[in-house]
Parts: structure tokens; C-alpha cells; sequence
């Protein structure tokens, strides 16, 4: 039995952890809520309370590491107000407690936000410029672990994330003047996550960065009102004369060398 740890049991890590302990992994995963540790543990996840932050790890980070071959971090940065944290020194913090443990393989979480709005085809050969303070912590922390001889780390960027209790037309109903009318949406739906990164172990895949959208890619106009009509909510208003700014996110190549057939391409 392989035993994978899970730094942060969220909103994608904790479903996450649920199919691989169906599919008979052995789990230990981490929350920084003392009132998500029964939950873990209800689900039949090994749960260890963690908190990584800029100055210090606190939480039993050697137990929670060890005996794992496999680390999945899913910690993504708090950056959009005015608490924000330096997300790169919280990850320079973790590295050294995962270059002494069992762990040789890193699967790091990350987002399609690297790239910037510059309205082009993005692959993994596009050299990320990211527009946002966010994507720039991100595309430091993906360097740091993957420029790390003492384990292999896998990126996975992710775009816009949604399921069934989450998704943007909920924030975006009857709103108006919304933004970026004409860019392209690059969502993916969190069924499609957990299958990509079981995927990954699966194949045991080292050391690669894919882009991980769903391959659907209609304009933000035609998207969000189409939805809205579905689930019967107020329409969005959307800034018609205004510029707008996107890409397109080619995911191609995880689904060639993946062998991956999306569970939700039209979303």
C-alpha cells in the first residue's frame, strides 16, 4: 500500500483524499482548523493539525511526512487582501522537512494565473509572465521545488476551479459592467482535478509542468449568461465597449501523455 501525505485538506484536498483512499492509498493529510480534524478522520484520513506559515511550521510536519513516497501540497496563497503573506518563504520553510523525509515525489498545485492576459494560445513551452502578485509567488514556489535534487516535483496548473458547490455565476448573477466580455473561460471542474492527479501517480510520472483546463474555451459573455439561464438566475451585464483580455489555455499535452479523457470538457 502506497502512502501519500496531503498538505491541505480543502476544498479539493479532502475530496481528493476520499478517492484515494477508495482506490486503497493509505492517506495522511493536514488542516489548520482543530475543528476539521474529526472530519478528516470520519473519512478515514491519518489527520494532523499544520499551519506553514512565513516565520514558522507548527504541527507535527516529521510524522505527518513520514513513511510517505508522495507529497501533494494544495496550499494556495493568501493573497488578495490586506493580510497577504509571502507565500514563497512559507514553501522555502517546507522544503527542508521534505528533503529529510521519505517523500521523492512532490505533486505542487499551482494555477494558469502564472501566464498573463495577453490574449494568446498558452502552452507549457509559453514563458510565464504573470500579471498578478499571486501568479509571481506562484512561478517562484514552482521554481524552488522543482530546482530541488533531493525529490522530483510535479506542477499541475490549474485554471478557474468549479463543482458543484462552487462556481463564478453564483458571484456573477445580475451583476453589471463586468469586465472582459470577449476573453476566453478556463475552467476545470474538480472531478477532472482529482482524476488528473491520480493520473500522475498512477503513471509515476517526474519532474513536469501541465497546463489543466478543461478543452472548452467560449467567451465570458456566452458562458456566464448560458449558465445563468441554466440554474435560473439573474443575468450578468457586461462591459460591451470595453477592452478585453484573456488567453486560451492548450492542454494538450496532458492529455496526450496522460492518456486523459476529461470527465466535464464542456463544463
Amino acid at each position: 500500500m502506497k502512502q501519500i501525505s496531503i498538505l491541505g485538506c480543502g476544498w479539493l484536498g479532502l475530496p481528493l483524499a476520499k478517492s484515494l483512499i477508495g482506490k486503497g492509498f493509505s492517506v495522511k493529510g493536514s488542516t489548520t482548523s482543530a475543528d476539521k480534524i474529526a472530519v478528516l478522520k470520519d473519512v478515514g484520513i491519518e489527520a494532523f493539525q499544520i499551519e506553514v506559515s512565513e516565520s514558522r511550521i507548527t504541527g507535527g510536519m516529521d510524522s505527518f511526512l513520514k513513511n510517505s513516497e508522495i507529497l501533494i501540497i494544495d496550499i494556495p496563497p493568501k493573497l488578495k487582501n490586506v493580510s497577504s503573506e509571502n507565500f514563497v518563504k512559507k514553501i522555502q520553510n517546507l522544503i527542508p522537512f521534505i528533503e529529510k523525509s521519505t517523500i521523492r515525489k512532490v505533486v505542487f498545485i499551482s494555477s494558469t494565473s502564472v501566464y498573463g492576459d495577453d490574449n494568446s494560445d498558452i502552452t507549457e513551452a509559453t514563458k510565464p509572465q504573470p500579471d498578478t502578485e499571486s501568479g509571481k509567488q506562484l512561478l517562484e514556489a514552482e521554481r524552488l521545488l522543482q530546482s530541488n535534487s533531493d525529490f522530483k516535483t510535479m506542477v499541475i496548473r490549474f485554471g478557474g476551479l468549479i463543482g458543484e458547490n462552487r462556481h463564478p455565476i453564483h458571484f456573477l448573477a445580475g451583476k453589471q459592467n463586468i469586465e472582459n466580455p470577449k476573453a476566453p473561460v478556463n475552467l476545470i471542474h474538480q472531478a477532472d482535478c482529482i482524476g488528473i492527479i491520480e493520473k500522475i501517480i498512477e503513471l509515476d510520472c517526474r519532474s513536469e509542468t501541465f497546463n489543466a483546463v478543461a478543452p472548452f474555451h467560449p467567451t465570458r459573455k456566452e458562458y456566464y449568461i448560458q449558465k445563468a439561464i441554466e440554474l435560473g438566475l439573474p443575468l450578468p451585464g457586461f462591459a460591451e465597449e470595453t477592452t478585453s483580455f484573456g488567453k486560451i489555455i492548450d492542454c494538450s499535452l496532458l492529455e496526450k501523455t496522460l492518456n486523459y479523457k476529461f470527465q466535464y470538457p464542456n463544463l
